[in-house]
C-alpha cells in the first residue's frame, strides 16, 4: 500500500495592503430596493482590489509623455498679443521674445510665424507653441487676409491625417494642430469692424475661437460693460460661435460652468511683463499717471479669468474639441472628397482602420 503524500502547500500570493485613505467597501454598499441585486449592474467589493490606482497609473504615463498645446494669436499690431502670451505663461515665450527685431518691417501679406518652448511646472512638461500672424489687418487692402491663416490651420489637420493613415504609423503622432485661437479686438468701445466679423466667421468653423478685448484699461468700467454686450450681440446676429459652444456641453455641470464663461466673454484683458510695487507687494501691471492697473486683480481686468479658463480648467477640453470636432470634421470632408486619400486595403476585411 503506497504511502499517502500530503498535497503541496503553495504560499498564498501577497495581497497589497489597503492604503489608509481607502474607505472600506462596506461604506459604499448601496441601500434601497434592488441595490446590487440581479440586473442592477452593481457589485459589492469584499476587499481592497486596487482599481483606484488607475488614475495614478494614467498620471505617471502622461507625465512621462508630456503634453502639447498650440495657441494662435491674431489681431492688429500694437494690441499687446506677445505681451499677453508672456503674461499668461509667466515666461518669455512669444515670437518677439525669440529674437524679433523692432526694426522688422510689416509684411506685405499675412505671414505665419511660430515658436516652440518646453515649459515645466511641478514635474509636468508641456511643449507650448505660439503661432503669431504678423501683418493681419495692417494693410490698406485686407481682402481675404484670413485665407493664409485658415490655410495654415487646415495644413496642420492634413499633416496629422497623413500620419494617421500610414500603415506603419508612429506610436505618438506629433500634434501641430491649433488648439486655440485668441482673437484680439481693438478697444474702440463702439462695434466690431467688418474685418473682425469676416475673420471670426471663417475661423470659428475650423478652430476654437476665443475673442478678447485687448488693452481694456483704455475703457471706463461702463464703456467696457457696454462694449462687451455689443460684441456678444454682434457675434450672435452674425452667427459666429466662439468656444465653448453650447452644443459641446456634456452635462448639466458643464453647461452651468460654461454659461458663466459665455456671459463673461469676450474677456477684457490687460497684459504686462513689468512689476511694480503696490501696497508693499510686487505685482504685474501697467503704470499710468493715476495709478497702476494690476493685471491679476479681477477688479481691474479679466486677465485672471482668461488664464484660469484657458489653462486651469479648459486646456484639456480645448485639445479634445480640436481632435473630436474640428479635426474629425476636416477628416470626414477630406476623405469623402473625390481627390481624397485612397482607402487602405488590408486584404483581410474592412476594419475601422481600412476605412481610412
Amino acid at each position: 500500500m503506497s504511502e499517502m503524500v500530503p498535497p503541496e502547500v503553495r504560499p498564498k500570493p501577497a495581497v497589497p495592503a489597503k492604503p489608509a485613505h481607502v474607505v472600506p467597501s462596506s461604506a459604499h454598499t448601496p441601500h434601497g430596493p434592488g441595490a446590487g441585486g440581479p440586473g442592477s449592474g452593481g457589485s459589492t467589493l469584499l476587499g481592497y482590489i486596487g482599481i483606484d490606482t488607475i488614475i495614478e497609473q494614467m498620471r505617471k504615463k502622461t507625465m512621462k509623455t508630456g503634453f502639447d498645446f498650440n495657441i494662435m494669436v491674431v489681431g492688429h499690431s500694437g494690441l499687446g498679443k506677445s505681451t499677453l502670451v508672456n503674461t499668461l505663461f509667466k515666461s518669455q515665450v512669444s515670437r518677439k521674445s525669440a529674437g524679433w527685431s523692432r526694426d522688422e518691417k510689416i509684411p506685405k501679406t499675412v505671414e505665419i510665424k511660430s515658436v516652440s518652448h518646453v515649459i515645466e511646472e511641478g514635474g509636468v512638461k508641456m511643449k507650448l507653441t505660439i503661432i503669431d500672424t504678423p501683418g493681419f489687418g495692417d494693410q490698406i487692402n485686407n481682402n481675404n487676409c484670413w485665407e493664409p491663416i485658415e490655410k495654415y490651420i487646415n495644413e496642420q489637420y492634413e499633416k496629422f491625417l497623413k500620419e494617421e493613415v500610414n500603415i506603419a504609423r508612429k506610436k505618438r503622432i506629433p500634434d501641430t494642430r491649433v488648439h486655440c485661437c485668441l482673437y484680439f479686438i481693438s478697444p474702440t468701445g463702439h462695434s466690431l469692424r467688418q474685418l473682425d466679423i469676416e475673420f471670426m466667421k471663417h475661423l470659428s468653423r475650423v478652430v476654437n475661437l476665443i475673442p478678447v478685448i485687448a488693452k481694456s484699461d483704455t475703457l471706463t468700467p461702463d464703456e467696457k460693460t457696454d462694449f462687451k454686450q455689443r460684441v456678444r450681440k454682434e457675434l450672435e446676429i452674425c452667427g459666429i460661435e466662439f468656444y465653448p459652444q453650447k452644443e459641446f456641453d456634456e452635462d448639466t455641470e458643464d453647461k452651468s460652468d460654461n454659461d458663466k464663461i459665455r456671459e463673461a466673454m469676450p474677456f477684457a484683458v490687460v497684459g504686462s511683463d513689468k512689476e511694480y510695487q503696490v501696497n508693499s507687494k510686487r505685482v504685474l501691471g501697467r503704470k499710468s499717471p493715476w495709478g497702476v492697473v494690476e493685471v491679476e486683480n479681477p477688479n481691474h481686468c479679466e486677465f485672471s479669468l482668461l488664464r484660469d479658463f484657458l489653462i486651469r480648467s479648459h486646456l484639456q477640453d480645448l485639445k479634445e474639441v480640436t481632435h473630436n470636432i474640428h479635426y474629425e470634421t476636416y477628416r470626414a470632408k477630406r476623405l469623402n472628397d473625390n481627390g481624397g486619400l485612397h482607402p487602405i486595403s488590408t486584404g483581410v476585411g474592412d476594419t475601422q482602420e481600412s476605412n481610412l
